[in-house]
């Protein structure tokens, strides 16, 4: 049977962002793939070079538009580290509030994406209603919708006071409201299945193998996930991951839609234990040496290495992003299905391309 190759992107309705991947079909049988990426690097490891090292945190949270406030809490995790500063504890509690109401505004705009993906539009203005509320509280604490700026070396610049906790578990409570019947779709509906069960298989031991993370390893049977280090709060809210067995987009898609629960529940565990205290310590040095972070994004593992020679800039800042790790699983992926399912098959990734190329 003849062949035909052609491209699938960089411009594609189900692709927020710019990535290319190039299909050879068999009729209508995917049988060969190959991504290709580089169409928006900014060189944000570079700026971070030329900047002072405070200043870092502001451009570090703009890598991507939707996980701002975990790369900017992984930033400062890692200068702290290289700097041996000790957090306040209120300041580490206050680091789990803003991010786990990342991740789930995160998760929800995917998911609604994702229903978009197989056609239901109904499913896909639900999600993101319920995600408006998320973003409303993440605005009354923050004074920002989606890039928080709230966290610096040294611990948060902003607080909680009792009103505030106490209009947010109202909030909490109507997002409980909106988002059950949303979960049971996800959960149950037919038509989901259909576009889902048994497509873009990632066996575990491959998953394993290609290095994938977040929500992607988790969906093949991993118990794989940076919070179990217990960094900022986790440790101390007794953290477990959420983990599915299929291999499939239908268990990847509910990786996610289970930690948006998750994330509801931490964040009112945070409400319910919010230590009394300084949410920040003075910073007046500047950092020497080099330190390694792990944090969890709502795609994944984020690793953040920094060195520094005493000087207010850094000599070198890298940062590792999920997408990037997460991207050559499409190889595996993809390769046997359906030209009509590659739309769904590669949004089961949550593809970044802001954080991947930064």
């Amino acid at each position: 049977m003849a062949r035909v190759t052609f491209p699938f992107g960089p411009q594609h309705p189900v692709l927020p962002e710019p990535v290319q991947l190039i299909l050879t079909c068999e009729d209508e049988k995917v049988v060969e793939v190959k991504p290709r990426i580089g169409y928006m690097h900014r060189g944000i490891e570079k700026g971070c070079e030329l900047n002072p090292y405070k200043h870092n945190v502001f451009l570090c949270e703009r890598i991507c538009g939707i996980c701002s406030f975990i790369h900017a809490e992984a930033y400062c995790e890692v200068i702290e580290k290289a700097m041996g500063i000790e957090v306040p504890p209120r300041a580490k509690y206050l680091r789990v509030f803003w991010a786990e109401l990342s991740r789930m505004h995160s998760h929800l705009l995917w998911l609604g994406l994702f229903a978009d993906g197989f056609g239901l539009e109904s499913l896909f203005m639900q999600c993101w209603r319920a995600r408006e509320l998320v973003l409303d509280v993440l605005e009354l604490t923050s004074g920002h919708r989606v890039i928080q700026s709230t966290c610096v070396v040294g611990g948060v610049r902003k607080d909680l006071d009792p009103d505030q906790i106490r209009t947010v578990r109202e909030m909490l409570k109507q997002f409980k409201e909106l988002y059950t019947p949303i979960f049971q779709v996800f959960q149950h509906d037919r038509t989901i299945k259909s576009r889902t069960w048994g497509k873009g298989i990632l066996p575990k031991d491959v998953a394993w193998q290609l290095g994938a993370v977040g929500p992607t390893i988790r969906g093949s049977g991993w118990a794989f996930d940076a919070r179990m280090d217990g960094y900022a709060a986790y440790g101390e809210l007794g953290f477990e991951p959420v983990v599915e067995e299929g291999c499939d987009s239908y268990a990847r898609m509910m990786v996610r839609a289970r930690e948006v629960w998750q994330s509801w529940e931490l964040v009112n565990l945070v409400l319910d234990r919010l230590p009394a205290g300084e949410i920040n310590v003075p910073v007046e040095d500047n950092p020497k040496g080099e330190a390694i972070h792990r944090a969890e994004q709502p795609r994944g593992e984020v690793i953040y290495y920094c060195r520094g020679d005493g000087s207010p800039n850094l000599k070198r800042l890298k940062v590792r992003t999920p997408s990037f790790a997460n991207l050559p699983t499409l190889l595996v992926m993809l390769p046997g299905c359906e030209l009509a399912d590659v739309p769904v098959i590669t949004l089961s990734i949550d593809p970044c391309i802001a954080c991947t190329e930064r």
